[in-house]
């Protein structure tokens, strides 16, 4: 075997195991050399080429201007209030219901309707959508993966019906906390994009699962679809990430959506991060980071750090001992939940989790996956 040196950033704690993360000759991610770039950038061209987007897309009949895809969490809430608020647009705001939704985020996305904006509510086809999400944890390792499909086609579904060409998404993970660097110039970005980056290529291997299944209809799999190329130049559709416009700011985001959209957080805090702000809205979370940390060694906490290490709220020392505390953080009291929603055995659900689990990081210990490595050192595989 060809030894592989694992390392971590030498400014934040992203892992070199991150999916498509690259790192500079000082050993800083390219999340941290792009925290560098944006602070000392002038951003005028951005407003500038924001200014001519809206323009163009603006309704002149008081009719919606764009949709903004929310949950009631803190980024969709600080986009929709600020295209609203800032640049007097009209957005529709859109949410795609998840499985297993908490009653926090429910709470919470009842308050940023209340704060005054016109919404809809999608429930995609429950069959479908827990088929679709219990084959993405089988062949992907991504708990909510028809979920993660969803918020794409089925708000992209309602753009094209409404013909409201023009979606702002948030940020653009990639680029705000590690991986591909190819749109951080491109104000829009397309489908191809979303399947190859965000889906990682593995959409069209869990349809042909649920297709093998033989009683989803294609009718059922409509909000799932995808539109073609004709549908898409037909209504030209758009789509950008808010993060390409201003610099992001995850905490500014959360003080804005508290103060004007009505978000709550939690009092009792996460069992895998010491934030208590965001991802609140459904149960699969969990699953999904604690699967992360398997595969690559590094967990929920991992990334929150790396947002304040950027924002220069902590020390790297700091960090690494939070990282320490959270990063490994097995979902004790949501294993029946899980269990009773997949429709499997613990025998089946552990035997789906264990493939996904780096044998190089991990070993086994009392029926318990556990590091061999330590947040502060490198080492060799």
């Amino acid at each position: 075997m060809v030894s592989k040196k694992i390392f971590r950033c030498k400014n934040c704690l992203n892992m070199s195991t991150r999916p498509r993360i690259t790192f500079d000759n000082r050993g800083w991610c390219n999340a941290c050399q792009w925290m560098e770039e944006k602070r000392d950038m002038d951003w005028s061209p951005r407003q500038d080429e924001l200014a001519g987007l809206l323009g163009k897309y603006r309704s002149n009949n008081g009719g919606f201007d764009c949709i903004v895809p929310v949950s009631g969490g803190k980024d969709g809430s600080y986009v929709a209030h600020t295209l609203k608020t800032k640049y007097n647009m009209n957005p529709l705001t859109i949410t795609v219901r998840p499985a297993l939704a908490l009653e926090m985020g429910d709470q919470n996305l009842y308050n940023f309707i209340h704060s005054g904006f016109n919404h809809i509510h999608i429930s995609c086809n429950p069959v479908v959508l827990d088929r679709l999400n219990k084959y993405g944890l089988i062949e992907k390792g991504f708990p909510y993966y028809g979920w993660l499909i969803a918020i794409m086609t089925a708000v992209i579904k309602a753009a094209a019906n409404f013909k409201i060409p023009l979606i702002f998404y948030g940020e653009d993970g990639e680029i705000e906390y590690g991986g591909s660097t190819e749109s951080k110039n491109k104000a829009l970005y397309d489908i191809e994009y979303m399947k190859r980056v965000y889906l990682e290529g593995g959409h069209e291997k869990v349809f042909d699962r649920i297709k093998e299944d033989g009683d989803i209809s294609d009718a059922d799999l409509s909000f799932f679809q995808f539109p073609n190329k004709n549908e898409i130049s037909e209504v030209g559709l758009s789509f950008t990430h808010w993060s390409y416009f201003e610099p992001w700011d995850s905490y500014r985001n959360y003080v804005v959506a508290k103060e004007h959209c009505g978000l709550i957080e939690k009092e009792d805090g996460n069992h895998d991060t010491f934030t208590n702000f965001s991802q609140n809205d459904q149960a699969l979370y969990a699953l999904h980071a604690y699967l992360m940390y398997l595969k690559f060694g590094f967990g929920r906490a991992t990334q929150d750090v790396g947002i304040e290490i950027r924002r220069g709220s902590m020390t790297r020392e700091q960090a690494i001992n939070l990282v320490t505390m959270y990063d490994n953080a097995y979902p004790h009291d949501l294993i029946d939940t899980y269990l009773e929603y997949y429709n499997m055995t613990k025998q089946e659900f552990d035997f789906v989790l264990d493939g996904y689990v780096n044998k190089e990081l991990f070993e086994k210990v009392d029926g318990i996956w556990e590091p061999k490595f330590t947040v502060e050192g490198d080492f060799n595989i």
